[in-house]
């Protein structure tokens, strides 16, 4: 039994499943083959392990988000991911914002002047992501409810 045209359709927000994965993938695919070449400050034998499983973490959203890209906006495994991307963009944002300087880079003094260093800019990537799950969310609320209605 085939879908109705208007179910098949992707909701053109769903893009932010492809910005998570575009934001991620470098960390994931450099913490996971050269860890200790990534630019952060005091890097150990224990970052350097936490990085790879991060990696490992992060890779496996990555490939959840890609699978469950072309999915049905309505489906419980789809909103579930976003509200879970959503929560971990959010936490991802907060802790950068909050954290001292780990990248040893500088966009150069009149960015540094307004605080716009790796770390902020880094934080902001992640709270727009999160955003943008909490949008999709929400732009789709109507189409998960008409198919719950057409369920019952």
């Amino acid at each position: 039994m085939s879908q109705p045209q208007a179910m098949q359709v992707r909701h053109p927000l769903s893009v932010i499943f492809l910005l998570h994965i575009a934001l991620e993938v470098p960390i994931a695919l450099q913490g996971l083959l050269s860890p200790a070449a990534l630019p952060f400050l005091q890097l150990n034998n224990t970052t350097v392990v936490f990085i790879k499983l991060y990696a490992a973490l992060v890779a496996g959203t990555c490939a959840a988000a890609l699978l469950c890209f072309s999915l049905p906006e309505f489906l419980p495994g789809k909103r579930a991911l976003a509200i879970a991307l959503c929560l971990y963009h959010v936490t991802c944002s907060t802790i950068l914002y909050g954290a001292p300087r780990i990248i040893p880079y500088s966009f150069g003094p009149l960015a540094e002047s307004y605080r716009v260093t790796p770390e902020v800019v880094w934080g902001t990537l992640h709270g727009l992501v999160g955003l943008g799950m909490a949008i999709w969310w929400q732009a789709t609320v109507m189409m998960t409810a008409a198919m719950r209605m057409k369920a019952e």
